[in-house]
């Protein structure tokens, strides 16, 4: 069986709480195996025999929505993708910050000019298949971007990971 992360949007933010305790809950009650959650915003690793990804997260998102009363917008990755992003060239830990943006789907031909014109020589941004790499010489809260301007840019949802938290996470959940 595939074991994938689902990295759910808005969690634990804004009064949006829901417990690790519940979340799991929700998770297995869709009939997913070795549930777990990693750290208090929104991530949860589990097993399922899903082959239509885009068709999982509508699933989730929907169940998730029933639960806790509100939308969840939910980013699902197998352990295997999360590793080869980790890899990418640009996060060799020379920048201050290193973050991944996770998108639905890979972006439109416009939403691409639209990151790439909003790169600098201090923040520097790329867009690889359906993740955003943001790498900059400022800390994440010192800079003039943040996640809801890169939403505008793209025309799209998202929710970010740092990349020091994606490498924990495959610390303690290792792609096969």
């Amino acid at each position: 069986m595939p074991r994938s992360v689902a990295f759910l949007r808005a969690v634990n933010v804004g009064g949006r709480t829901v417990t690790m305790e519940a979340l799991r809950a929700a998770f297995e009650a869709l009939g997913f195996g070795r549930v777990q959650t990693f750290i208090a915003s929104g991530n949860v690793v589990f097993d399922h025999t899903a082959r239509n990804l885009p068709a999982l997260e509508r699933k989730i998102e929907a169940h998730l929505k029933d639960a806790f009363g509100f939308e969840i917008d939910t980013f699902v990755r197998s352990l295997g993708e999360i590793a080869r992003i980790v890899a990418h060239a640009a996060f060799d830990g020379s920048a201050t910050t290193e973050v991944v943006g996770f998108l639905r789907e890979a972006p439109d031909a416009a939403a691409l000019k639209a990151v790439q014109a909003m790169s600098t020589e201090v923040d520097r941004l790329l867009v690889q298949g359906r993740e955003l790499v943001w790498t900059s010489d400022h800390r994440q809260s010192e800079s003039v971007f943040s996640n809801a301007a890169f939403e505008r840019a793209l025309k799209m949802r998202s929710t970010f990971r740092g990349v020091s938290t994606l490498r924990k996470l495959l610390g303690k959940f290792p792609a096969d």
